[in-house]
């Protein structure tokens, strides 16, 4: 056998769409010694990590917790563990994580319909009320943030059309918690799940969600609990079993309760980073928290703007921390992508569908959301172009950024 070098990845400024730079305080708390997942100390992590992000989530919901895995776990958990075979489910799709939820609503055997507008837009109010009144579903799933289209869908109103018809709302919060106002309870979302990726500056692998009483009686409904856990005189719920056991929402529920249900050995490194996530939100203020990101992107948007560079999409509607750049005309958006990475090493991402080729994403999130991070992709982005055969006036998009932010 030979011994194999350390693994050191170089070093990288991820300003894509996801993942972001981990906050260096996200990563110590990583390193933090491994507890038994029945440990005192290891549940009272748990608790707190619920009421961080109670506060994170702007809800006063007291199912508020995390699902091992990516954000994509937290999402099919909510879908699995809401939606029996022939339910129907609508969604709206502005990009492509809406045809992301069809997918997984189908599989959990839903009757599955959608709305569909062009990338770069969004849907009014009334366009997702008038597809209720059609549909009549049971669950309406719309994502908050989409990255692939850099836009952002208004829901401000949502809840309060979805229950004026009896319409459960489950929100993807995957691209926006964190970075973006997002109040669960004002806006009357039923369910929401999220990442620790992005806004909130962790690594992906936890995917905090939180659940209103009225969706968490739906899901208790289905409760069983799995054979060799089971008290035989235990009443086994009246629904169908949750075609999933990881994702059984009704089970890891009374994992996170009081009662400790043991359902799986809880991820106890993802547990300490979700923890210092939402501790570092909290701490900064929400509120400046959603202004830094604001700032940050328009200080990017006013620097990409003086080079000559067009944003993509419905400019009322942009997210507050991924924004969409045209490639110009005869500029390979590969090379430069690749010269950016290999030169700078800075990342930022292409896009999927109809976007693939045409444009770029640059994100500026929870820990790159800040004016070194722009000012350092701005310039390096100019001296590529410049060597790829596009030009602007010298320094033009560092010295519009930098006048966002004195402005500010």
């Amino acid at each position: 056998m030979t011994e194999s070098a350390e693994p050191i990845p170089p070093r990288r400024l991820l300003m894509g769409p996801g993942p972001v730079d981990a906050d260096p305080r996200v990563l110590r708390a990583m390193a933090m010694p491994l507890l038994g997942q029945f440990d005192p100390a290891f549940t009272a992590a748990m608790t707190e990590t619920m009421a961080l992000y109670r506060g994170v989530f702007q809800t006063a919901n007291r199912w508020t917790f995390l699902v091992d895995g990516t954000a994509r776990a937290g999402i099919e958990a909510v879908l699995v563990s809401v939606l029996e075979p022939g339910d129907r489910m609508l969604v709206p799709i502005f990009g492509r994580f809406g045809h992301l939820l069809c997918e997984i609503g189908r599989r959990v055997g839903a009757t599955v319909d959608a709305i569909e507008t062009e990338w770069g837009g969004v849907f009014l109010p009334e366009a997702i009320e008038d597809a209720i009144r059609r549909v009549r579903p049971k669950l309406l799933a719309c994502v908050h943030g989409d990255t692939s289209t850099t836009m952002a869908q208004p829901l401000a109103e949502i809840g309060a059309i979805c229950r004026r018809h009896d319409v459960l709302l489950y929100v993807d919060a995957t691209a926006t918690l964190g970075g973006v106002d997002l109040p669960v309870d004002a806006w009357s979302i039923d369910a929401c799940t999220a990442g620790l990726q992005k806004c909130l500056s962790g690594p992906p692998g936890s995917a905090p969600l939180t659940l209103n009483d009225r969706l968490a009686d739906r899901i208790a409904r289905r409760r069983h609990i799995e054979q060799g856990l089971r008290d035989p005189d235990a009443p086994a719920g009246d629904g169908p079993v949750i075609a999933s056991n990881y994702f059984d929402l009704a089970m890891l529920m009374e994992y996170w309760s009081d009662k400790r249900l043991n359902h799986h050995t809880e991820a106890t490194t993802m547990l300490y980073a979700a923890r210092e996530c939402a501790r570092i939100a909290l701490a900064e203020g929400l509120d400046r928290r959603f202004a830094r990101h604001r700032r940050t992107s328009e200080a990017l948007v006013a620097g990409l703007a003086a080079m000559g560079l067009r944003v993509f999409g419905d400019a009322a509607h942009k997210m507050a921390n991924v924004t969409g750049v045209h490639i110009p005309a005869g500029v390979d958006g590969e090379a430069v992508r690749h010269d950016l990475l290999t030169q700078f090493g800075i990342e930022i991402g292409t896009s999927f569908g109809p976007l693939h080729g045409k444009i770029w994403r640059i994100g500026t999130m929870g820990y790159t959301s800040t004016r070194e991070c722009v000012a350092m992709c701005l310039v390096a982005l100019d001296a590529v172009l410049r060597r790829r055969g596009y030009g602007a006036p010298p320094n033009a998009g560092l010295d519009a950024a930098l006048a966002v932010y004195a402005g500010a």
